[in-house]
């Protein structure tokens, strides 16, 4: 499985963000590849929270199914996916830390899927590893 890590320069800060994120819903805003998302249950993102999407990649349209594995705010949201599908993310998160002038780092860290946050990057690094 490819993993991947990147870290993104948010122009917001790190609570802010965490929010903004751990809203899973918040994903069609940022991510034109999601078509629709819903989250089970209802109310605030917990551990054990489920967001169904359906996404469009390179022509295909698939369904997926997160599962909030890691919640502690304002730091680091974790999730499993659960579907199966030709390309799996079956992990994949953020890692936040506040910078200077209220901006915040995101160390995303995935195997198969990156989602960048809100707009505001300014620096991107994306590094891929390949399993053993």
């Amino acid at each position: 499985m490819a993993r991947f890590e990147a870290t993104v320069d948010i122009d917001r800060p790190v609570a802010e963000v965490f929010a903004f994120l751990a809203d899973g819903e918040n994903d069609r805003k940022f991510s034109p590849r999601v078509q629709a998302i819903s989250k089970q249950p209802a109310g605030p993102t917990a551990v054990g929270t489920v967001f169904r999407s359906t996404v469009k990649d390179a022509g295909m349209t698939t369904r997926r199914e997160f599962r909030i594995s890691d919640l502690v705010a304002p730091a680091r949201i974790r999730w499993n996916e659960v579907s199966t599908n030709l390309v799996t993310a079956r992990e994949g998160g953020y890692h936040l830390e506040p910078l200077a002038n209220g901006r915040t780092a995101d160390q995303g860290r995935g195997g198969g899927l990156l989602i960048m946050g809100p707009s505001g990057r300014r620096r991107r690094t994306v590094r891929r590893h390949r399993a053993a």
